[in-house]
């Protein structure tokens, strides 16, 4: 496929957030009842409910955006991966499946956009905590609603990332916490820690909820790329492993590792991971 650009940017991100939710409602069909789950080649897990909510994905971008590759997780998986050119888009159907599994409420859908490299459009919604956040960040604009599946949008309202106050409020996962993690947290004297699933951790640095959100371990674009937009919508940054901002399109879609934030100015993870530096204290930007 070619990549042209978007007809009208806030009607694709009114389409892409309409689509999530739908995607949400597939889910939460699911939730509510068995969901059959198989173990992919890396020894994760795949539902039904993964599946499904990819296929409504791809059937909607195929009607918002029809010149514009998707990138979707399960199609990865199966060995579909189309070449990407300027503009792209990010899909994880389901991120959070293991707290899906096991009935929690840390799971979300992801719709990020790409252009030359950054996330520019993103929509992240949480069936099973009836909450939807979208962004873009060319015009510095995010938004958070209440949004219960198949039910009625209400509260809708800007968001933006806190005016950062020490000691630190941290996120980090439930399930992927690591030493490196830890001994990078207690280093940069976090005084409050966050504890919350999938790409829940950026919407709450971007609602100033939290301060930072390290992630040494690595991920895949999928996995950010949606949170990353509507961070940076908020004002937010997302730096790698060696202080630069996160970049997308890279080999095999894969990121090594980031710190996502405010206005707190972190430093890099790499030098620290490797030599065992402590990150210096907060600078304020």
């Amino acid at each position: 496929m070619t990549n042209e650009a978007p007809v009208d940017r806030a009607e694709l991100l009114g389409g892409l957030t309409d689509l999530a939710v739908v995607a949400g409602a597939v889910i939460w069909e699911h939730f509510q009842g068995e969901c059959a789950v198989e173990t992919k080649r890396d020894a994760s897990p795949v539902t039904a409910a993964d599946r499904a909510a990819e296929a409504v994905i791809l059937e909607g971008l195929a009607r918002l955006a029809p010149n514009t590759t998707v990138i979707a997780e399960e199609e990865v998986e199966a060995g579909r991966i189309p070449k990407v050119g300027r503009r792209f888009f990010l899909v994880d159907p389901l991120d959070g499946t293991k707290e899906f599994i096991r009935r929690g409420t840390d799971f979300t859908v992801n719709i990020g956009l790409i252009e030359d490299g950054a996330p520019t459009l993103g929509v992240v919604y949480a069936p099973a905590r009836s909450q939807l956040w979208w962004g873009d960040a060319t015009l510095g604009k995010a938004w958070c609603a209440e949004q219960a599946p198949q039910g009625n949008r209400r509260g809708e309202r800007r968001i933006r990332v806190s005016v950062v106050a020490l000691p630190l409020r941290a996120v980090a996962s439930k399930s992927h916490s690591t030493p490196p993690t830890e001994a990078w947290l207690s280093a940069a004297g976090v005084g409050r820690r966050l504890s919350i699933g999938s790409s829940l951790k950026f919407a709450l640095v971007a609602e100033g909820e939290a301060d930072v959100y390290p992630r040494p371990a690595p991920t895949m674009e999928w996995d950010t790329a949606a949170g990353d937009a509507i961070l940076r919508a908020a004002g937010g940054r997302v730096f790698d492993l060696d202080g630069d901002v996160l970049a997308y399109g890279k080999a095999g879609f894969f990121n090594p590792g980031f710190v996502a934030t405010g206005p707190y100015d972190p430093s890099p993870l790499r030098p620290f991971l490797e030599r065992g530096e402590a990150p210096e204290p907060a600078r304020q930007r």
